[in-house]
């Protein structure tokens, strides 16, 4: 069992492996802090794209949460935690945060630390036709992914690649359904993801790959695929 903030265990949880990472449970909130600001890649509802970054939080929202501009609603929010908006990337989910799954591991020239929260009550197959809206639906599957280590733009990318293919092994490994289609899901409608990378020199290596051949692909993906299975297999546990 890799779920820290479980049955009220703890509610701060420091890395082991990547130093300077710690995570902090809320009822409302994860808030993942870095002790420098790490260079991102995301798709995060506030802050997402190409950035930098050293405070990451997971906001829990109910599954009837509608908001016209959940962007603008969650800057908003920021400031009533005193969080910088510029140097912190928003996610929304309605899934537990209690049962966030975070894994970590040391690599050649790297170390990984993965924490994921899952709902999949909008699963859905990528790649078939469906009914589609513009709104934020909150059942979502969504992916932290901290890399201590230098990474070239091109190996976040890969990274992002990686990561997804690991989580959909996972999902269909979990039997989660497409339930439109009655096929396997690949993810859910509104997953989401974020890459960051420390950029340290001291391992004297930039890391131009991140496919699953590669040392660091192949520990991501088994990261991702175990946080996955874990916070998907527990969604309905206490």
């Amino acid at each position: 069992m890799s779920q820290p903030f479980r049955h009220g265990a703890q509610t701060t949880y420091e890395s082991s492996i990547c130093s300077g990472i710690s995570i902090r449970y809320a009822e409302d909130r994860l808030m993942i802090q870095t002790d420098k600001a790490f260079m991102t890649l995301s798709s995060a509802l506030h802050g997402g794209g190409f950035g930098s970054a050293d405070r990451f939080i997971n906001r829990e929202v109910p599954l009837d949460y509608d908001c016209a501009d959940p962007a603008h609603e969650f800057g908003l929010k920021l400031i009533e935690w005193g969080c910088p908006p510029h140097a912190t990337l928003g996610f929304l989910t309605a899934a537990k945060l209690t049962h966030a799954s975070v894994i970590e591991a040391n690599g050649d020239a790297f170390a990984l630390l993965c924490c994921v929260t899952a709902g999949t009550g909008n699963a859905a197959r990528a790649g078939l036709a469906r009914p589609t809206y513009p709104a934020y639906a909150p059942g979502t599957v969504n992916m932290f992914l901290f890399i201590d280590g230098n990474l070239t733009a091109a190996a976040m990318v890969n990274a992002v690649i990686t990561a997804t293919e690991a989580k959909t092994t996972a999902l269909q490994d979990c039997g989660i359904i497409d339930r439109l289609h009655g096929l396997p899901a690949t993810g859910t409608t509104t997953d989401a993801i974020v890459v960051a990378a420390s950029q340290t020199d001291k391992y004297g290596v930039s890391l131009p790959y991140a496919g699953a051949a590669t040392t660091l692909g192949n520990a991501l993906g088994c990261l991702v695929y175990d946080a996955v299975t874990e916070a998907v297999s527990t969604q309905g546990e206490a």
